[in-house]
């Protein structure tokens, strides 16, 4: 049965850890797996603008013996005058796996239900699963055993990230401590699911106001940018909102001495994270940037070969 990847929660506990251990195992030794040796295509569809993602997705393909076709929505019918459905009719017969960076979390899941080869959510408005895969693994990378650690957001808890954290962090068997101000808290159901998930692996999850609260002594400290895509207009008002949410030093030291920072990028030093915090001896944010690669391909491997 075809597997997709459209949310923190499509794998197991069991299975996260499987994929973890594998994205290690690849950074060891790059070309390993070839399971696209041929070279078979991988689609790789992107709605919003690109940096990390379409890299890291393009040498991956390539790393695992495919060929990456970046296809970017404005030159394509997807959407316009070709259904998603329909789009993915086409795209099943020719390529062996559809990656889709977007925005409605809506046209990822009609992606799927038509599609016979696994669909990967590379970041939508609800969910960033494959950057919580790479932090995951660079937070194995210098902490070791993820259950039990603290992981605290703070800033934009509404978001992607946030909601990621929270179920990818649960399914970890984190405790996930996420801090926001009024009006930017993750809803109720995100919270609900990855409290339930917390339940059965050990982990919690909290949320706060106050960052101090949800920072005292956690184990890696983590934000997001303020202003996402398409929140360009909201800027001011953002800003002002978001006012004693940077992650300083002094917030920092809040956490325990040898936490570990990390942001998905871009960012915007002065505003979710001082220069002090990204660029200090605590930040692993370079580590996390090139784990995209590493965990990617693992999901890649792992999708096929579950899907064949």
């Amino acid at each position: 049965m075809v597997r997709h990847f459209l949310k923190d929660d499509d794998v197991t506990p069991a299975e996260q850890a499987a994929i973890l251990r594998l994205a290690h195992e690849l950074k060891k030794s790059p070309y390993r797996e070839r399971p696209f040796e041929g070279p078979k295509t991988i689609a790789l569809i992107f709605d919003k603008t690109s940096t990390r993602t379409r890299v890291s997705f393009a040498v991956g393909v390539a790393d695992l013996g495919g060929s990456p076709l970046v296809i970017d929505s404005q030159s394509s019918q997807m959407g316009g005058k070709e259904s998603v459905a329909d789009t993915a009719r086409v795209l099943e017969r020719q390529v062996a796996a559809i990656v889709w960076r977007t925005y409605a979390q809506a046209g990822l899941e009609e992606m799927a239900a038509n599609s016979s080869v696994p669909v990967v959510n590379s970041l939508s408005d609800d969910y960033h699963p494959c950057q919580i895969l790479a932090d995951l693994m660079t937070v194995q990378e210098h902490k070791g055993e993820l259950a039990g650690l603290k992981l605290a957001y703070v800033g934009d808890a509404a978001n992607n990230m946030a909601n990621s954290y929270l179920i990818g962090g649960a399914l970890a068997g984190m405790h996930v401590s996420v801090a926001a101000p009024n009006g930017y808290a993750p809803a109720a159901e995100i919270v609900a699911r990855a409290a339930a998930i917390a339940a059965s692996t050990g982990g919690s999850v909290s949320v706060h106001e106050n960052p101090a609260d949800a920072v005292a002594d956690a184990d890696v400290v983590t934000t997001d940018t303020w202003i996402s895509m398409g929140q360009e207009a909201e800027k001011a008002k953002r800003i002002a909102d978001f006012a004693g949410y940077t992650i300083d030093q002094a917030l920092m030291s809040k956490a325990k001495s040898d936490a570990i920072f990390l942001h998905c990028l871009p960012a915007y030093r002065g505003y979710e994270v001082a220069a002090e915090v990204i660029d200090g001896p605590q930040s692993v944010i370079w580590d996390e940037a090139e784990n995209r690669l590493h965990a990617q391909k693992a999901l890649l491997v792992w999708l096929n070969q579950q899907s064949n």
